[in-house]
């Protein structure tokens, strides 16, 4: 490290920039990167870092690590002082670590450039270092919509099957440190999320096929990797075959090459779109809703600023200029809605008297503004009749989920409204109508909205309908008169005017009305149910209720330890059995996972599997999160998940369960 220092020393300095500022900062989760000087040699770039990061927490930098300049030029590092590269760091008490890195030396005439620690989806980003004096031009996200028209096919959305299929070349497990990538198929257009795992065999080729109904930009994740790569991207319509090549670049990284369909049109885009994403960091902000909106703008404008530069050097279609705009978008209205709903847990206490809990609002002036739609002003900016938006996957996904239990949608809803069908309906698109900017027009988002409450509240209504008809008395409870599938299915289909949105109201209904069976059964030739069924093969003649739960998830482990003593009564049953299985990353768990078995669920048959196993039963049963239930027959069958059995009231749930099942 002297001998790198003297030779700095006696370098030539070409260029200093003592305040540099940056656009972006992406992926540093728990914190924030600053670069605090930049200086140009002859012989090497250092740039002076500070992380602020989380006290506690652990980060690091790879030794992949590099700048970019503006014509995609790398620089890879050299050395490092105050931390060691690819070796962990405890964030101390300041949570302040400064470290200096030494690159490649970059050329005088580069105004800005980029850090990144590597080309995977997780690795720290810098993006956009500059002078703070030089001056930066930013169109405004109209300016850009209308300079980059594009008419999209009649056809774009439509529901179909899209195969994702490729090589890795050079691929070896051991040296990439994974052999499966994982999906989350966030879909509006279906009842459930699903988790996907796609296999990545000895020779590196892959093939995954599944469902969608809109045309999707999304990304295979790898759980881990020892060099770095660890996506696949691609962007593909319902109907499409996307052939995928991996390989390396000039930089010694991976790259994906896409060598057919829609991935191939918006090839540029793919390599880039992650830059798109920064405004959604903003929802971190701990501030009020007054400073929280100039924030969300200088946020906003980093990215359209890098958007902007990327359409001019990488020459962007008008579809992946509009696509980008369309990430833009999501991930501003997400900042917005993720913001609004963590900032009304900041301004509630909680605290516990006489074994109850009661909540107390800290400062009410700005709790009111959670309930008022000039505090959601950004989202204006957002067009939410845009088909575009449904191809971002997730982000739209957990928006739609946002928009309809915002505070402000929420506190329009008295008991009497939310509990008839027509009033909840109505109420919540003049709620929408108002908080998204659009007059009296009931948007495509809106309508999806709509159609979100439909599949939630179907089973209830459903049920409403059966008691209704099978009473023996007449039925007075507004609640059951109101809330039903008679009055809540026309009054839905109506609403949905979007002829795309509403055919998949009327499939759905169809789906639903037509459904006999309450069971299915397992697949053969599947990893996952062969585990069930050698689970269930110990308990011949008995139920197996499982619980899929997690180390890492509160909500699991609150749960098995609130009802211990409830399990205790139910172990008693001789026609049930209580499974709980969790994923580690091997099969004998971690330590602590050892002792929590050992504390919460001691004789009890607790199943450790690996992760990759663990995603694998993600897949089979159709889910995205945990913690998640299924019930298996004697007999080996799954009960739909349209019949559920509660751990607080067990035993009446599970005989109404068995009834259903056994009839």
């Amino acid at each position: 490290m002297i001998a790198c220092l003297t030779l700095t020393a006696q370098a030539k300095v070409i260029k200093r920039i003592k305040s540099p500022e940056a656009l972006l900062c992406l992926d540093v989760h728990l914190g924030e990167l600053k670069a605090n000087e930049v200086i140009m040699t002859d012989t090497a770039t250092t740039v002076k870092f500070t992380m602020e990061y989380r006290k506690g927490e652990l980060f690091s930098i790879q030794p992949w690590a590099c700048l970019v300049d503006e014509d995609g030029n790398r620089y890879p590092v050299r050395s490092s002082e105050g931390l060691k590269l690819g070796e962990w760091i405890t964030s101390p008490e300041s949570e302040n670590t400064d470290f200096t890195l030494h690159f490649a030396p970059m050329p005088k005439h580069v105004k800005m450039f980029d850090f990144i620690e590597g080309d995977g989806s997780n690795m720290f980003k810098l993006l956009g270092i500059h002078d703070s004096k030089m001056k930066l031009h930013v169109p405004t996200m109209k300016e850009l919509t209308d300079a980059y028209p594009y008419t999209l096919p009649v056809d774009w959305l439509k529901t179909d099957t899209i195969t994702v299929k490729g090589r890795i070349e050079g691929y070896d497990e051991k040296a990439f440190g994974f052999n499966s990538m994982k999906l989350y198929n966030y879909d509006v257009m279906q009842e459930k999320d699903v988790v996907m795992v796609m296999d990545i065999k000895a020779d590196g080729t892959f093939e995954k096929k599944f469902c969608y109904g809109s045309p999707i930009f999304t990304a295979f994740h790898a759980p881990q990797s020892y060099n770095g790569f660890d996506e696949i991207p691609f962007f593909a319509r319902p109907g499409e075959t996307i052939d995928i090549t991996v390989r390396k670049n000039n930089g010694g990284g991976y790259e994906c090459v896409y060598n057919n369909g829609s991935s191939k049109e918006v090839s540029r885009l793919l390599k880039s779109y992650k830059n798109y994403e920064g405004v959604r960091y903003a929802s971190s902000f701990r501030g009020k809703f007054a400073e929280f909106t100039p924030y969300v703008e200088r946020k906003l404008n980093s990215v359209l600023y890098y958007l902007n530069k990327n359409i001019i050097q990488n020459n962007y279609t008008p579809l992946e200029t509009q696509l980008a705009l369309a990430i833009v978008q999501t991930n501003l209205a997400g900042a917005v809605m993720d913001y609004a709903m963590m900032h009304r847990y900041d301004l509630q206490y909680q605290e516990k008297r006489d074994g109850e809990y009661y909540t107390s609002i800290t400062d009410s002036a700005e709790y009111a503004t959670l309930s008022d739609a000039k505090s959601y002003s950004l989202l204006k900016l957002v067009d939410f009749n845009n088909p575009l938006l449904l191809s971002t996957g997730s982000t739209y996904y957990f928006l739609i989920n946002r928009l309809c239990f915002c505070s402000y949608v929420m506190s329009k809803m008295d008991s009497e409204i939310y509990n008839d069908a027509r009033k909840r309906l109505e109420t919540s698109y003049a709620a929408l109508r108002e908080l998204l900017g659009s007059g009296e027009e009931n948007t495509l988002t809106a309508q999806i909205c709509a159609f979100d409450s439909y599949k939630r509240n179907f089973k209830s209504w459903q049920g409403n309908e059966n008691f209704i008809k099978s009473s023996s008395v007449e039925i007075k409870t507004n609640y059951v008169l109101t809330n039903r599938l008679s009055v809540a299915h026309p009054l839905y289909l109506s609403s949905i005017t979007h002829p795309y949105i509403h055919a998949k109201v009327e499939q759905f209904y169809a789906d639903k009305m037509a459904a006999k069976d309450l069971t299915w059964t397992l697949p053969k030739d599947n990893a996952a149910a062969d585990v069930i069924r050698s689970i269930a093969a110990r308990y011949p003649g008995r139920y197996l209720y499982i619980d899929f739960w997690g180390m890492g998830c509160g909500p699991c482990r609150g749960e098995i330890q609130q009802y211990k003593d409830k399990r205790a009564e139910i172990a008693k049953r001789d026609d049930v059995k209580l499974i709980f299985i969790a994923g580690e990353s091997t099969e004998e768990g971690s330590e602590g996972y050892r002792k929590y078995v050992k504390e919460w669920l001691d004789g009890e048959e607790a199943v450790c599997v690996t992760d990759k196993m663990f995603n694998n039963m993600m897949e089979l049963f159709r889910f995205s999160a945990i913690p998640h239930k299924e019930i298996i027959t004697p007999d080996g069958r799954v009960v739909s998940d349209d019949i559920s059995v509660s751990m607080y009231d067990f035993d009446r749930s599970f005989e109404a369960m068995k009834e259903k099942v056994e009839k």
